[in-house]
């Protein structure tokens, strides 16, 4: 199955941009080996090569704090704190992502199931799963791994 990026790089045109203001130009070969180059071998496996962490042992799980949560590999935001939740399944959640273009939805049938995977809306890397079972308003699930994300605090530089 093709990769299903939702904004597609076209030679001569401005970069893309999302409706929040953030670049959603695919980085180059080049750039992803560079930004791949300091991953943990989990963090690979994980937005690499589609992997899942074990539930209840990621480092963002209990994260209470105010801020954002942006993509491990490329910074992107994809979560502001007020939209996370405690769902019980072991991996932080949340019921909206930051802004839809910053999120591909890809359909997954592996593991004998029919799910959607989610991956990063700029360098494509897998974030985790969308579920139809969250709290209002959306009803959405978002089910991450915390090795692909990375905590902002509110008022931080990065």
């Amino acid at each position: 199955m093709g990769m299903a990026m939702p904004n597609e790089s076209q030679p001569g045109k401005s970069p893309l941009t999302s409706a929040s203001g953030h670049d959603l130009t695919p980085p180059s070969q080049a750039e992803l080996e560079r930004l791949a180059a300091d991953l943990t071998p989990e963090e690979r496996r994980v937005l690499l090569h589609h992997g899942t962490e074990s539930p209840f042992c990621g480092g963002l799980l209990t994260n209470k704090s105010s801020g954002a949560y942006t993509c491990r590999l490329c910074g992107l935001p994809l979560f502001r704190s007020s939209a996370k939740f405690e769902s019980g399944t072991g991996w932080p959640s949340f019921f909206e992502p930051l802004d839809p273009d910053h999120i591909t939805q890809i359909r997954d049938i592996s593991h004998g199931m029919v799910r959607v995977e989610i991956r990063c809306g700029r360098c494509d890397s897998h974030l985790g799963h969308v579920f139809d079972d969250g709290p209002p308003p959306t009803g959405q699930r978002y089910c991450l791994n915390s090795v692909a994300l990375r905590f902002v605090a509110e008022g931080s530089q990065k």
